[in-house]
Formats: structure tokens, C-alpha cells, sequence
């Protein structure tokens, strides 16, 4: 009996209604998309040891030169990645202490799991980064750090600097996540708020050994992960960042003075280059493979796959309807591709709020926003989820819909563009039976999505 259990829990209900044949495509390409960016076992390839050594990738140390091992990381998919270290290294961890989001309720025998705040910090957070800070601090020449670091760090550890309350931090992060600014540039802002960010986690490790474990999803416009590398950007830059969003006016009042004072110490700038010269990166998962898993699944199904993009950027809204507008040339002139195919892509949309507005996510959007410009008869699916489980701040992964979600939402009496408009996409989908629900997955690759296009439409 096959006990692999489903990450995508609601897949049977979403495949119950509308164009049933080719939204189970869609499901299953995306699950055997998210299964494989989920770092556990190419952890467990790069890290094992026996009786003498550890190896690291290629690097062989022997067992007796080391004196301490520490796991110390935070991030979405932290959790399999430490999962995999306690596995291969069971009481040799001396200590460990690793941040996942919080409502993420599993636990570790040797490393300490501490659930933080995110998309907007929290206390936890803070006191969690303190305790890392300690074991970082502590770390000397003959120790070795593993440092899961994945995407979400940057909203799950903080270390203020002195003035700023947990309050402004979460009421900028706020107006940072609503302002529809790149990940790189709402970093800028962040890395210059926090005593850690910026290249200073691996930094505060030096003498020691340090070996960062993350997902390989480095936006175009910022390093990653960013907590292990240098950081280009300034106190300027922050500053102009938040006067480019129109932010500036409205964000705290100690978050202004923090980096209006920063311009006058340089010795408060984030390190331009690290000092460190134990410093390694590991990738165990990336965008590449996930999207490999899919094309492989979308073959196995007798769809022909294209990778569209795996570092797709931009509105999440206009996403959908430009797949819309992708979808209806297939059909009409079976161009630029021929129907059946799948259109496979990953990275991170955004979504930009002013003023009062319902809940959803990016990917919801651009689920949603599909049927509104689809004008072809035949079968086409749109499937956009955030590979962590959860979309923007919600509880929803993201959203699937077919060319006959329009005709169902009139019947609901459902407008979908209203919907996008008062960016309340969330009430939308779970009316629509079509809100996709996973729970915390163990990874964060970015968003990923799939379009399938089929022919005869047999919707149920």
C-alpha cells in the first residue's frame, strides 16, 4: 500500500468539480514539484559521517579535530534540513536551535525547534535570534556550525537595534509587504534594521567553521541567502527604498531616526566583505529541480512541458492574465506551443495594497485573475501555489481554476474582478471550492505554478 502521504491535502475535492481531467494534471505535476524541493534528502546526500570523519560534499574533517558541533538556522524550510543533520549526526550535536514558522509543531531530539512569526515578527523571533546569537558568539576555532538558512528568515529573526520595538518592526514589515517592492528591496530596508542580517549571522561565527545548508532561490536584485553574504546595499539605499514606495513618511518614527543616524556611523553598515574564511554554502534544493520534477510528471501524463521561467517576477494579477492570453493563442493558432502541454515557471509575484482590502496572496491572484481573460472552449488550467503552504497571510497555499471558474463564481454570485480589486481572493477560492491547502510543506522554493492546456473540454 502506498503510504506517501499528500502534501496538497484537498487534491481529491479540487479535482472534483470543472474540467476534472485537467486539473488533476495540474495537482499532480505540482505535488511532484513540491516533493522534490523539499531539502531532506539531499541533506541527508551532502552531510554523513562514520566512526572518523564527517563529510561535507567533498570536504572530509576528522572527527577528533572538531569540539563542538552547533545547528543553529531559521526559515520556512529549515525544518527538513535539520531534520536530516539530527539524522546523521544524532548526539554529536552538541547544541541546536533552529526558528520555523510558527504552527509549524515538529520537534527534534538534539536541536531545539523555536516557531516564530511570519509574515510579520514576533517576540519569539527576537528571543530566538538572542539564543542563536549566544551559540554563535561562543563557537570557537575547533567548532563546527551547520546554519539552515531558507526563505522567511527575514521576517522570522530579528535582533532590533536599540529604539526600535517589536511594534515598528512589525508595522514596517507590514508596509513593506503591501508595497509591492521586490524581496531585494524590502530587504534593504530590513538588513538595516537587525544586528544580524546582511552577511553578520556567519560573520559573529568567525573563528569557527560555519556551513550554510539553503535553498538555492537567489532573487535577481538581492544575495542569498543574505544572512551569510555580504550586503551591497546601505543605509541610502534603505532610506530611498522607503521614500520610492512612499513609505518614508509613514513608517515609525525610530525606524527613520535608526537610518537617518546610520548615514553618519559607518561602522553601523552592514559588512561589504566577510572576514570569515570558514565560510561555505551548500545548496540542497532549487528552483531548477523543482521544475524539473514537473516537467518529468507532466511528461509522464502526455503533456508536453516548457519551463517558462524559473525567476518570474511582477504583478500576480497581470500573471494570470498574461497566461490567460498564452492559453487562448495555444488554442486559436497553436502558438507558441501545441496543445497538450503544460507551462511550467517559478518565482516571486507580488501584490501591491493601498488602503483597506480582504485577504489572499499573490498566488490566490494570480489563480483567480486566469478566467477572467480566458475566452477558449477547451480545457486550461491554472494552478499558482507559494511552496511553503502558505500564501501572503494566509492560511492558503494558493489557488487552481479552469475555463469554467467564471460561469461557477456567476452562479455563486461571485465577481472575480471585484475580488481582485479589494484583493480579497482568499473568500473567493474557498466559495469556489478551488482554495489549495497543504499545511506547512517543509520547503520554500519561491511560488510555482503550472498552466495545463489540454483539448476537448469535458468539464464535470
Amino acid at each position: 500500500m502506498d503510504t506517501v502521504v499528500k502534501i496538497i491535502k484537498n487534491a481529491d475535492d479540487l479535482a472534483a468539480h470543472g474540467q476534472t481531467k485537467t486539473r488533476k494534471a495540474a495537482l499532480a505535476i505540482a505535488e511532484a514539484a513540491i516533493r522534490r524541493a523539499i531539502p531532506y534528502d539531499e541533506t541527508k546526500k551532502l552531510v554523513n559521517c562514520d566512526d572518523q570523519y564527517l563529510y561535507i560534499g567533498e570536504k572530509k574533517i576528522c572527527l577528533q579535530e572538531i569540539e563542538h558541533i552547533y545547528v543553529v538556522g531559521v526559515g520556512k524550510g529549515a525544518y527538513p534540513i535539520a531534520a536530516a543533520l539530527e539524522e546523521k549526526l544524532g548526539d554529536r550535536i552538541d547544541q541546536g536551535i533552529v526558528l520555523v514558522k510558527k504552527g509549524d509543531t515538529r520537534r527534534l531530539r538534539y536541536i531545539e525547534i523555536i516557531e516564530s512569526g511570519h509574515p510579520l515578527p514576533d517576540q519569539s523571533g527576537i528571543e530566538g535570534a538572542k539564543r542563536i546569537l549566544e551559540i554563535l558568539q561562543k563557537a570557537g576555532e575547533k567548532d563546527l556550525i551547520f546554519a539552515p538558512i531558507t526563505g522567511g528568515s527575514s521576517a522570522m529573526l530579528n535582533l532590533p537595534y536599540d529604539g526600535i520595538t517589536l511594534e515598528d518592526l512589525q508595522t514596517i514589515n507590514d508596509q513593506l509587504l503591501k508595497s509591492g517592492a521586490s524581496i531585494g528591496k524590502m530587504n534593504a530596508v530590513r538588513k538595516h534594521l537587525c544586528r544580524m542580517k546582511g552577511g553578520r549571522f556567519v560573520e559573529y561565527a568567525n573563528p569557527a567553521e560555519i556551513h550554510t545548508l539553503t535553498l538555492n532561490t537567489a532573487p535577481p536584485d538581492m544575495p542569498w541567502p543574505d544572512l551569510a553574504l555580504a550586503d551591497p546595499t546601505t543605509f541610502q539605499d534603505a532610506i530611498d527604498m522607503l521614500k520610492q514606495y512612499n513609505l518614508w513618511d509613514r513608517a515609525p518614527e525610530s525606524v527613520r531616526a535608526h537610518l537617518q543616524e546610520g548615514l553618519l556611523h559607518p561602522e553601523w553598515e552592514t559588512p561589504k566583505t566577510l572576514t570569515n574564511p570558514k565560510a561555505y554554502i551548500h545548496s540542497v534544493a532549487d528552483p531548477q529541480s523543482t521544475c524539473l520534477a514537473a516537467v518529468e510528471e507532466a511528461e509522464r501524463l502526455g503533456y508536453q512541458p516548457y519551463v517558462i521561467s524559473t525567476a518570474m517576477e511582477g504583478d500576480a494579477a497581470n500573471l494570470g492574465i498574461y497566461f490567460a492570453g498564452m492559453v487562448n493563442e495555444i488554442v486559436r493558432t497553436g502558438r507558441p506551443f501545441k496543445a497538450p502541454c503544460a507551462l511550467i515557471s517559478a518565482g516571486e509575484t507580488t501584490v501591491t495594497i493601498q488602503g483597506p482590502c480582504g485577504k489572499g496572496g499573490p498566488n490566490q491572484e494570480t489563480a483567480l485573475a486566469f478566467p477572467t481573460k480566458l475566452y477558449v472552449p477547451d480545457e486550461a488550467v491554472c494552478l499558482s501555489m507559494d511552496s511553503d503552504g502558505t500564501d501572503g497571510p494566509s492560511d492558503i497555499a494558493g489557488g487552481i481554476s479552469d475555463g469554467w471558474t467564471k460561469k461557477r463564481a456567476q452562479e455563486l454570485g461571485l465577481d472575480l474582478v471585484s475580488s481582485l480589486k479589494q484583493h480579497d481572493s482568499s473568500t473567493a477560492l474557498l466559495q469556489l471550492g478551488d482554495a489549495i491547502i497543504t499545511g506547512h510543506t517543509g520547503t520554500n522554493i519561491m511560488n510555482f505554478r503550472v498552466v495545463v492546456v489540454d483539448g476537448k473540454d469535458d468539464a464535470e
